[in-house]
């Protein structure tokens, strides 16, 4: 074929594409001047406080609350997921009515009740309901505290949606697979922790990490308690200094931190549960980015050997 015969591959343009990435520029141009030239964020402030010991304990208390939250409504969670798959109707009419109930109460609620919990019931006691035999009782004065009050709290409600979420991903299975292992002999944990939940991690795994994200920002739920977490601890500072702006944002770039760090870690498992489907990690955005900043230089590398 001639050269006058050769057909010119012209790239597709999008002009509207273009303007519009302008314009989105500019905004954001605009916002960060206004956000960082502005005197009255008082950006000392903010510097003055970020890394302050009382900032940084306040950061560890919340720290603390989203691992022992996250860990145990997992934990609850998944039982409440399998007692809701579960052939027997009261196992899952309970599992049912426990998360309708905790979906439905707002976490405030819940936090204040368990504050309160020994002024609702003086004792606890074992034995027998609807019947006056009892095996022991203590006082409950002082039961819980705020740090317990909080941890129980964000768990009684973080498991009601993660049971819904780890259902959803075992749902999301092929029925054959669970028809595949019962043909196997395999028992029933095997088949669900060998065969079924690897495959459902997939899906669980998105959602639940959007679901951990939330519960790190619900934790400044817990100022109700009167706990020095983050935000509680940034309240009584501003409350006393009067600074209450450039201290929301001491709190609202440690969150940021917070969230971005568990982003990436989801990103990590993301593609580390991919290797069951690519037989490969998937590339890195980075990665990609350079694989097709590299493809236009190999092909024409080639149609010049060619030549």
């Amino acid at each position: 074929m001639s050269d006058q015969q050769r057909l010119t591959v012209v790239p597709a343009r999008y002009p509207a594409r273009t303007v519009g990435a302008i314009v989105a520029l500019f905004i954001l141009a605009s916002v960060i001047d206004s956000v960082a030239f502005n005197p009255r964020w008082e950006w000392g402030v903010f510097a003055k406080w970020f890394f302050d010991p009382v900032i940084l304990s306040g950061l560890g208390q919340t720290l603390l609350l989203t691992l022992f939250g996250t860990l145990l409504s997992l934990i609850f969670g998944g039982l409440l997921a399998l007692a809701r798959l579960s052939s027997s109707w009261l196992l899952s009419t309970l599992a049912f009515g426990y998360i309708w109930l905790f979906r439905s109460l707002p976490l405030i609620v819940v936090l204040i009740i368990l504050y309160n919990f020994s002024y609702l019931y003086d004792t606890l006691s074992l034995g027998i309901p609807f019947t006056a035999l009892s095996w022991g009782h203590f006082q409950t004065i002082n039961v819980l505290g705020q740090f317990p009050a909080a941890v129980i709290g964000l768990t009684l409600v973080q498991s009601a949606y993660s049971a819904e979420i780890i259902r959803g991903g075992f749902l999301g299975v092929d029925h054959g697979q669970f028809e595949a292992a019962s043909a196997l002999g395999l028992s029933s944990s095997r088949r669900t922790f060998r065969i079924i939940l690897p495959q459902a991690l997939r899906a669980i795994i998105p959602t639940t990490f959007n679901e951990i994200i939330s519960l790190a920002k619900g934790t400044s739920m817990v100022y109700v308690l009167a706990m020095p977490e983050l935000f509680y601890t940034i309240q009584m500072i501003y409350n006393r200094t009067q600074q209450v702006i450039p201290l929301l944002m001491v709190g609202a770039a440690w969150y940021l931190i917070i969230t971005t760090v568990l982003s990436l870690l989801q990103h990590s498992v993301e593609r580390w549960l991919a290797r069951s489907v690519t037989r490969e990690p998937q590339p890195s955005r980075w990665r990609q980015w350079r694989n097709r900043s590299a493809k236009p230089a190999t092909e024409e590398l080639s149609h010049v050997r060619s030549h």
